[in-house]
């Protein structure tokens, strides 16, 4: 017996394993696909830094700063003047972030770098954090937390060149119909 099928139940291009289900490759229709999917704030501590080489050959002690990129956004830190292998930041910095679908895009990279006053600035290694969890949990639960913990600091071989010592949390940003049904509607009890 056949059995009339609707075209809704019917898929007209079929879905391979590991293939994505399909999106506009249109920028502003993946930038409203990103917003749609959720904003929040992205804060990283930056605590201090242990056992990295120093680059200053001339006897003096390195002046460390960190470049912390997530994505196209950039901060950089205060530079510690004379702490060499062994600075300490305690700042904080905090990113904008409409949640991508891709979770490879979800990394927070801290380039140490030590301050010259005369010639460029020279890199004193790199560390890569995936925040994709941090970010994830936050969307669910409103917060999302990576407490400080060392992470490996490696030059652009791969060699290992110290640790830095970070923290990250993530908070979602409510929309404003999100604000006014979790505080009970009282926006409305003011309107006349």
């Amino acid at each position: 017996m056949l059995t009339r099928m609707r075209k809704k139940d019917v898929d007209p291009k079929p879905a391979f394993i590991g293939e994505q289900s399909p999106t506009s490759c249109h920028p502003a229709d993946r930038e409203r696909e990103e917003r749609e999917m959720g904003k929040g704030i992205l804060e990283v501590q930056l605590i201090d830094a242990k056992g990295l080489a120093d680059t200053d050959f001339l006897g003096g002690d390195a002046d460390p700063y960190v470049l912390i990129q997530y994505r196209t956004q950039e901060r950089k830190s205060s530079i510690c003047r004379g702490q060499g292998s062994n600075p300490s930041w305690n700042e904080t910095f905090k990113f904008v972030i409409h949640s991508p679908s891709d979770e490879r895009q979800h990394k927070l990279i801290l380039k140490i770098m030590d301050h010259d006053t005369f010639t460029a600035d020279d890199f004193m290694g790199e560390a890569t954090i995936n925040v994709a969890d941090v970010i994830a949990l936050g969307m669910e639960n409103g917060i999302g937390e990576l407490r400080p913990c060392k992470h490996r600091v490696v030059l652009a071989d791969g060699t290992y060149c110290g640790e830095i010592r970070v923290g990250v949390k993530f908070t979602t940003e409510m929309k404003e119909e999100e604000e006014e049904e979790e505080l009970g509607g009282w926006k409305h009890s003011f309107r006349s």
